[in-house]
């Protein structure tokens, strides 16, 4: 059996041994939008370039080898999901789901933002944050985005042989099991915005970027933010926040300041405040 590296350029890296059914019917890529990297009948070898390759070209690693996933459920995905960029459909009804996921357990599937795959615990988190087909009741969905930061922060089914990931350890951003954002800012010995600003400088933000663009960023996201709270969409408005945190974090930074400083000033003059609430808003009191 042949396994191909695949590149979908600006959105991931990933392995397949079928490339019509995972990256053109799943995905819904045409051959002219993606390349072929590598190729080998070494799965070993394969899993771990492919991790190699997502480093290099600074994508999200996937936290768990390709050979250490169910390459029969992942590859024939006999639950027959729709995956988009930014859901993953279901084909049944919201009452139904669970069953139909304990029996696809060790399935696995990717998407823009990463590998998803289906383990007890995954399974949970579905089950707290679907959401029923505003077009066909017997179908439901998850986001993608909050579903793959779900296992930045738990993992994917066990990870192994992964020296990058500690399980235990959560990444900014990352939803914890219940889909709730967790109140532990410190991960290790590195808070969140620590580790925000590692990944930037990984990636040649604070090279490469400027203030001016960083700002056109946080105005793209909370712009977002806007569409998540007229669409009432709890799952867009977490990540719309997160998105801006890390924005924020980013833009102190070229701004040669911390978000640290610039959060602690803040407080400092809005606790000495004394005011009250008016149609919503907080009126301070004048001199």
């Amino acid at each position: 059996m042949t396994y191909c590296i695949y590149h979908i350029p600006g959105k991931k890296i990933g392995v397949t041994n079928n490339l019509e059914e995972r990256v053109t019917r799943q995905q819904g890529y045409t051959e002219d939008e993606y390349e072929i990297l590598d190729m080998s009948d070494d799965i070993s070898y394969i899993s771990h370039r492919e991790i190699e390759l997502q480093k290099q070209f600074g994508y999200r690693v996937d936290h768990k080898l390709y050979k250490d996933l169910n390459p029969i459920k992942q590859e024939l995905n006999s639950m027959n999901i729709n995956i988009t960029e930014q859901t993953t459909t279901f084909p049944c009804p919201v009452n139904k789901l669970k069953g139909r996921l304990m029996d696809e357990i060790g399935m696995s599937w990717d998407t823009d933002h990463g590998r998803c795959c289906i383990d007890p615990d995954s399974i949970r988190w579905i089950m707290d944050n679907v959401k029923t087909s505003m077009y066909n009741n017997d179908r439901c969905y998850v986001y993608n985005k909050a579903f793959a930061r779900y296992f930045d922060n738990n993992g994917c089914c066990n990870p192994t042989s992964h020296e990058d990931v500690d399980c235990n350890k959560t990444t900014f951003g990352a939803l914890n099991m219940s889909g709730r954002r967790g109140l532990n800012l410190n991960v290790g010995s590195l808070n969140r915005f620590d580790l925000i600003r590692t990944w930037a400088d990984e990636r040649g933000l604070y090279d490469k970027g400027d203030t001016k663009t960083q700002y056109l960023k946080l105005m793209e996201e909370a712009g977002e933010l806007g569409r998540a709270i007229l669409k009432q969409d709890e799952a867009e408005f977490i990540d719309a926040i997160g998105d801006m945190v890390v924005v924020l974090t980013n833009l102190a930074r070229l701004g040669d300041t911390s978000i640290e400083l610039c959060i602690d000033q803040a407080y400092n003059v809005i606790s000495k405040r004394t005011g009250k609430m008016v149609n919503g808003t907080f009126v301070k009191d004048t001199l």
